[in-house]
């Protein structure tokens, strides 16, 4: 078991190209921790610097209390997962399993152990005899996840192991490798594009973009405070809704001016935006934090909107209505009870306790 750390690791593939930029991260023993942010953003060339299959171009990267800049990939102590499954077609599972331990030259007895232990804690023991043409895709990225678990290392890395999966399978497995996360008390670190992936999975989820890291918490940190726009908006599905608002009024009747409707400001939040000189604001609020009028919830305080309907969209438990105010389109996630229905006008409820704020220029969090 061992904790990891990069330490201001930069990564340059070009004099215009910082694929990771300064990034300083510390990962716990037993860890769960996901990367994430979208296609580009870093997280996989963050990986492969772990793991050895890039060079850095300045910093450090420890395994436990060992700096690993160095040190030759067989040699880091862990064990990766791709997106491709990577199984050699000619051999049975068992022996795709294997054959990293064959290569060590490690005794057939002990060979037999750990596959036999690792296919049963993936439920593919009885899969052992066939070949990877054989199998399901689920069942060969579980061949794939055996192959790591035989080696025992200290660290398990994941690079989107499950893009290639259809969406009930991609559930879960999901659950599958967090139960493993858990059975087997290691170092895992996950990257995926797939911020549900990351909520329903991580200890921790590190927000990346650009090569920059954004934003490291909880799953609930990210979700009810993110750190800027960007972090705001990649977390949480559907994402949070923004508007341009103005700052208008005074005391305590402060409000957003959105154009077509107005917000009232927070009251925790007036006094700041009294002392700042500045009128321009980005305003966010999530979907769920949207009510229809007729069936939103007791005791939230509450600021009352029209808005048109565009599109409706049933999700059994709740609706989605993709909505229209003037020049603003956002969505709202309704009781499945709502009457709304496309082309008309539907009565709706913010929650105003729940609404964000942004500076508008460097779009920092501001509540």
């Amino acid at each position: 078991m061992a904790s990891v750390r990069y330490d201001h690791v930069t990564k340059q593939f070009s004099e215009t190209v910082k694929a990771v930029n300064d990034l300083s991260l510390d990962i716990k023993d037993k860890e769960f921790l996901v990367l994430v942010g979208p296609s580009g953003c870093g997280k996989t060339t963050a990986l492969r610097l772990l793991a050895g299959l890039e060079e850095i171009t300045s910093g450090t990267i420890s395994i436990g209390d060992r700096v690993v800049n160095d040190v030759a990939p067989k040699d880091r102590d862990i064990a990766m997962v791709f997106q491709s499954y990577a199984l050699y077609p000619h051999m049975s599972v068992f022996d795709n399993m294997a054959f990293g331990l064959k290569l060590r030259k490690m005794p057939k007895s002990d060979i037999e152990k750990r596959v036999k232990e690792a296919a049963g804690i993936l439920g593919i023991d009885h899969l052992l005899d066939r070949k990877p043409k054989q199998l399901s895709g689920g069942q060969r990225q579980r061949v794939a996840v055996g192959r790591a678990i035989v080696r025992e290392p200290k660290v398990f890395l994941f690079d989107e192991p499950l893009s290639n999966l259809d969406a009930k399978l991609r559930v879960e497995t999901r659950a599958g490798i967090s139960k493993l996360h858990q059975r087997l008390g290691t170092t895992f670190i996950y990257v995926t594009h797939d911020q549900t992936e990351a909520m329903t999975m991580a200890t921790r989820i590190a927000v990346m973009k650009d090569g920059i890291l954004q934003q490291i918490g909880t799953p609930s940190e990210l979700y009810d405070h993110p750190s800027n726009v960007f972090v705001a908006g990649f977390i949480g599905s559907p994402s949070m809704n923004f508007f341009n608002g103005k700052l208008a009024g005074s005391n305590g009747n402060m409000v957003f001016d959105m154009g077509a409707f107005k917000l009232p400001v927070p009251a925790d939040i007036r006094e700041t935006l009294r002392a700042r000189n500045d009128d321009q604001y980005v305003v966010g609020i999530r979907p769920e934090d949207i009510y229809d009028a007729a069936y939103q919830a007791p005791d939230i305080e509450s600021s009352a909107v029209e808005a048109q309907v565009d599109v409706v969209e049933p999700m059994g438990s709740e609706i989605f209505l993709n909505l229209l105010s003037g020049e603003n389109t956002f969505v709202a996630r309704v009781d499945p009870r709502s009457g709304a229905r496309a082309g008309n006008q539907v009565g709706l409820a913010f929650n105003v306790n729940k609404v964000h704020v942004f500076d508008k220029k460097s779009e920092i969090t501001l509540r």
